[in-house]
Formats: structure tokens, sequence, C-alpha cells
């Protein structure tokens, strides 16, 4: 432990760090003095002696002053809003408060940020008054998703005279998270068997209930214990009970990040696509109150099995994890999607929507075996041979072996936005280019 002196010896190692911030006209007073001082003593001249002592303690003074003054001052950073999409501007507000007695001199505030956000900003402020308080604010912006810090806030202090210049930098640090940009998409009319999602099912649901228990007519091939003698007596007519049938919703978003499955870097490459794609699809059916999931080629799910958004949460707690999930996800490790095959085949939903890179035979034939009988699978493949200018003969082959699985492949071309082909997606064959009227014109449920 610190003995005695060390509260002492620390507050001397201050003030004689203070001296360090004496600018070059508060060390040439300090020499002035000093030097005259001397003259004045060997030519025993005191008014000499007094100028000199003034012009020597004047910078002496300043640099207490200030020393006192760094640490009566106090700032704070206000970041509105915390999380933006990629493209979007977030503003920063920095405030000093002092809490001095005395007036304080003139004050640069500098804000530390990435470079990728822009140029690190700088204020210049007059004088404080003793209680004021001074606000200023800045914008950030950037193009590329991903969490940057912000801070710490330096504060640069400078008497009136411009004798000393003082530093102060503050601890507190905010974090601004960039998500991916998120499209506006149409409804999804799928054109496989399962329609257990949507519109369609919400309208179910407020007819008959989650058990559905409203008889029917007899079939040929019905079993008999179903009939329901209440309603055949009151009809004339041989009733059935429906089918207790619990309903399969939901979705997963399954967002391959495999390195080797995408080919180059930055906003427009395939992979940050794939990303933003992944993004917009859960939030419109989130939006669409239509319980989702993402999973990665790694396995990893948000909201986790067995976790509270998993059973029924809120959709904005699940919406957050998911978006601060996709505001930092990376490419992974992994070479193939065996992960992914296994985290899927535990889940009972209805709606498959998966974005993929590039796919070899062997991967391809996974893929084809992840859509369970009886659902919808949606696939927007993402080929780097297309994304890098040269042919898609390869993805063509990789998107008939999947539509032959019952999926509904969706080959993706470099600057095609989500929404079109999101609107298309639900047409039965291959969508090769981006049809926006098609969802206006297909029938069922949407989602």
């Amino acid at each position: 432990m610190p003995g005695p002196g060390a509260d002492g010896a620390r507050e001397r190692g201050g003030v004689r760090g203070a001296l360090g911030g004496l600018t070059t006209r508060g060390r040439s007073f300090l020499a002035a003095g000093l030097a005259a001082a001397f003259c004045a003593y060997l030519l025993g001249q005191g008014d000499l002696l007094r100028v000199g002592l003034l012009l020597a303690v004047l910078p002496l003074l300043c640099v207490l002053f200030l020393h006192r003054t760094r640490h009566r001052v106090e700032g704070s950073r206000r970041l509105t809003p915390a999380q933006v999409p990629a493209g979007s501007e977030a503003r920063v507000t920095l405030r000093v408060d002092s809490v001095s007695r005395l007036p304080t001199g003139v004050l640069m505030l500098q804000d530390k940020v990435p470079y990728v956000l822009g140029p690190r900003p700088r204020f210049l402020l007059d004088r404080v008054e003793p209680g004021g308080r001074r606000e200023v604010s800045y914008r950030v912006r950037s193009d590329l998703r991903g969490r940057y810090p912000l801070g710490p806030l330096q504060l640069r202090l400078t008497d009136p005279f411009g004798m000393c210049e003082l530093d102060r930098a503050f601890s507190g640090q905010s974090t601004l998270t960039v998500v991916p940009r998120v499209e506006k998409l149409p409804p999804l009319r799928p054109g496989g068997e399962a329609r257990g999602f949507g519109e369609g099912r919400q309208h179910t649901l407020a007819l008959a209930g989650e058990d559905d228990l409203i008889p029917r007519g007899y079939r040929h091939g019905d079993d008999l214990r179903r009939v329901h003698w209440r309603s055949t007596a009151r009809l004339g007519e041989l009733m059935v009970r429906r089918e207790e049938q619990p309903q399969r919703t939901g979705c997963t978003v399954l967002l391959d990040t495999r390195a080797a499955g995408y080919a180059g870097s930055g906003p427009g490459s395939a992979f940050e696509w794939a990303v933003a794609g992944a993004a917009s699809a859960l939030l419109h059916l989130l939006e669409k109150d239509i319980p989702a999931r993402l999973v990665t080629d790694t396995g990893d799910a948000v909201p986790a099995k067995g976790s509270a958004s998993s059973h029924g949460g809120r959709s904005g707690q699940t919406a957050a994890l998911m978006m601060d999930l996709l505001a930092v996800v990376g490419h992974s490790d992994g070479a193939g999607l065996s992960r992914a095959h296994t985290a899927l085949g535990e889940s009972g939903e209805s709606l498959l929507v998966a974005f993929l890179g590039d796919l070899d035979e062997e991967q391809t034939t996974l893929t084809a075996r992840m859509r369970r009988p009886g659902s919808t699978a949606v696939a927007f493949l993402l080929d780097s041979a297309v994304w890098s200018g040269g042919g898609g003969s390869a993805l063509e082959a990789r998107a008939r072996r999947l539509r032959e699985a019952g999926w509904t492949a969706v080959p993706v071309s470099p600057g095609v936005p989500l929404a079109p082909l999101w609107g298309g997606a639900g047409t039965p064959g291959p969508v090769a280019a981006p049809r926006p009227r098609t969802a206006s014109t297909s029938s069922g449920g949407a989602a």
C-alpha cells in the first residue's frame, strides 16, 4: 500500500507535469523574468528586480490556475441514436460543465472517433462562467456495419494570457452500432406446400382458434371415430371433427458466412448483400408477427433454443438481438454447412429462407436436404463468378438441383435489391430477374 506521503508525491508530480504545459510564450516570460531578476540582483536595481519577478511569477500563476481548473471541469457525451443503419447519420452531443468558482479560459474539445466514421472533431469554446455549461454536436456516418467506440473526450484548457495549455482526458466512452441496411419487402406468397404462416394463418386462428375444432362434412377415408354427432344430428348429414393439426408457424433465416463462399469485400460485396438481405427478411417477418430466428453456418441461432425470446418473446427484443449479431458478423472458418443442417433439423418452422454463397456439389446436396417435407424453402444464391463479372453456368446448375428438391432458388446478380427478388420468389419455377409485379398477382397466404 502507498505510504503516508504518496498522495503528496502524486500531487507534486501533477504540478510538475503542469509545468510541462507552458507554451513558448510562457517559457519566454519565465526565462526573461529570471534573467531580469538575476541581473537586478547583481546590479542592485530594485525596480528591475520587481519587473523580473512579475515576469517570472505570471506564467507560474497561470500554471496553478489551470492545474486547479482542469479538475473542476466535467465532460459528457450523448449519442443519438446509438444504433443506425449503414449509410445513416448519428448525432453526438458533447457537454462541458464548469463546477469551479472561477471562469475558465479558452477550451478546445476533441473527441476521438475511428477513422471510418470521419475526421476527428475539434471545437473551440470561449471562457465558461462559474457553474456554466456549453454544448456542441457533430455527426458521424459509416457505410460499413460494425461497433465503433467513441472517445475518450479530450479537453485542452488555455489561460487568458496564453502562457500555459493543459490537457485532460475523460474516461467515458460510447459505442455506435452500425447495423446492415434494411429494405422494405413486399409480401412473400410462396408457391410451396406449406402455408402455415402469414395472413392466412392469422385469419384461420381468428376464426377457429388454435385447435381448429369446427366440424366439416364427411369425406371418404375419414375415421368414423371422429364423427361429430351433435352437428350430424343438427345438419342431417355426416359431419366429422377437423384434425387437430397444430399450425407449424415461424421461419428460419439461414445466413451462410463461410469465407470460402464469398469473394471480395466492402459495402458492395456479395457477403454484405447477404447480411443485409438476412436483416431485411428477419425484420419483415417480425413486423408481421411471425416468429423468426437467425441461424448461421456455424450452427449458432438467435434467439437461442430455450431462451425466453424463442418462446414467443417480444419481437422488439428478438429484433435487437439479431441486429446486434448482424452488425458484427464476419466470415466463419468452417468449410461446410453441416452444423447448420444439424441446427435446422431440430426446428419445426414452416418457412426456410437461406442466403447462400458458393456451393460445391457436396454442399448443394446437403442444402437440398435442409428443406423439410411439407415446408417452403427459398434460397438466394450468390455466386462469386457472377459477382466478379464472369459466367453463371455453375450457379444455374446448383439452382436447378435445389429446385428439384422443392426449393425456390433465386440467383442474385450484383446491384439487384432484395425487394423485387423477394416479391418474385413465390412464383413457381426459376426467378432469374427481378419482377416486382409478381407479388401483386400471386395468390395465397402472405408473409
